[in-house]
């Protein structure tokens, strides 16, 4: 997956809005591989509407979105399937993390299914992102920072051509949300992948080469 492209895009909730002013919906823009993109966005605005709709979690939007040529309305459930295993890795804003596991069983259930980390490196992140000691916790009885934290770690146990991540560092110190940067952008070099963040706040300090409102 070399770019993924919005066209004339909009959340069906605001079709019957008399003028949307954004950078984002009703335009044709394209995110392309190796890109580093910030979405700013005032709440209720549509950011995580945006991280659904191209992660394929919903669909009612109108316009298209297109990964490569391709309108992902057309994806198969094994296309899916494939692509957010090998193509796309999303950090979304509420973790989704599995509360009565501990913190490694949750990223394992990724990790045994892309076999892309060793074990070593899984522990090495929760090293380097402070965590070293919440390897067995479980995740519900983890504050907030910490559950993003390990929310992260998971997102980089996967091949990607772009990371999409939500608020990345909404619970996080400045440090921390530092750390997490660095992180990123190792592993992105790596992959020559794409990164989109999202903000409604305080962002990830990337060099960003474009900067979107939401």
């Amino acid at each position: 997956m070399n770019n993924i492209s919005l066209q004339h895009t909009l959340p069906n909730v605001f079709a019957e809005r008399d003028s949307v002013v954004s950078d984002v919906w009703q335009q044709n823009l394209e995110f392309k591989k190796g890109g580093i993109y910030l979405v700013e966005a005032d709440s209720g605005t549509g950011k995580s509407s945006l991280c659904s709709f191209i992660y394929g979690y919903r669909n009612d939007y109108q316009g298209k979105i297109l990964f490569g040529n391709e309108n992902i309305r057309s994806l198969s459930v094994s296309n899916w399937v494939d692509i957010r295993k090998n193509s796309l890795s999303m950090l979304f804003q509420d973790m989704r993390l599995f509360g009565e596991l501990t913190a490694m069983e949750n990223i394992l259930l990724k990790n045994n299914l892309t076999h892309y980390k060793t074990k070593q490196e899984i522990e090495g992140y929760f090293e380097t992102m402070g965590i070293p000691d919440k390897l067995d916790a479980k995740v519900r009885k983890l504050s907030f920072g910490q559950q993003q934290r390990v929310a992260f770690i998971r997102s980089l146990c996967q091949p990607f051509d772009f990371i999409f991540l939500d608020e990345p560092i909404s619970h996080l110190d400045e440090t921390n949300g530092q750390i997490m940067g660095e992180l990123l952008m190792q592993e992105v070099n790596k992959q020559g992948a794409g990164i989109i963040v999202t903000s409604i706040g305080k962002h990830i300090e990337l060099d960003y080469n474009k900067i979107f409102k939401l």
